[in-house]
């Protein structure tokens, strides 16, 4: 990998494959501007802890290395995790369709699989990282249940468990 080179990453929301966003990034930058760019696409706030996770599923997300925590950065990490400021990109994609779980806000638990598509040149006069696919609208960050959403007046809320959001019909 070098530093002339970009990747494409496909953040899909876990649960909902309809609904992903590709981002382009330098492969020489920090899972933490990966993250800051993950959350911009989707529209949220970037004010939560994070990491990156090679346990798939949440029976597995904290049991299966590498992981890269926010954590591990501001020295509150399991024994073992990695920085999320000092990992590159490239280090935690080491290949075309490698796969980690983005676990953003801990409370909520949004989860989105990442996984590397593509590897391009860096072209000149280019802003990385950049939106380069958009697909499904993205839901609210903080959905209120109250609240109607959509022109057909349906309700929403997010089921605990899951994060998954949930759709409760019309009023």
């Amino acid at each position: 990998m070098t530093s002339n080179e970009t990747f494409v990453l496909r953040a899909a929301l876990d649960g909902r494959k309809s609904i992903y966003r590709d981002i382009e990034i330098e492969s020489s930058k920090s899972l933490y501007r990966l993250a800051e760019a993950l959350v911009k696409a989707f529209d949220f706030d970037f004010d939560h802890a994070f990491g990156f996770y090679s346990g798939l599923t949440p029976a597995k997300l904290t049991r299966v290395d590498p992981r890269y925590e926010l954590f591990a950065d501001m020295g509150e990490a399991d024994p073992g995790v990695l920085s999320v400021k000092k990992t590159k990109v490239a280090q935690a994609f080491p290949a075309i369709g490698h796969t980690l779980l983005f676990l953003f806000d801990y409370g909520d638990e949004w989860r989105f699989r990442v996984s590397l598509k593509e590897v391009r040149a860096k072209l000149p006069k280019m802003r990385y990282p950049r939106v380069v696919t958009v697909r499904g609208n993205a839901p609210p960050q903080y959905p209120d249940p109250d609240e109607d959403i959509g022109d057909g007046g349906e309700r929403y809320g997010v089921n605990p468990l899951t994060g998954e959001v949930i759709k409760f019909g019309k009023r």
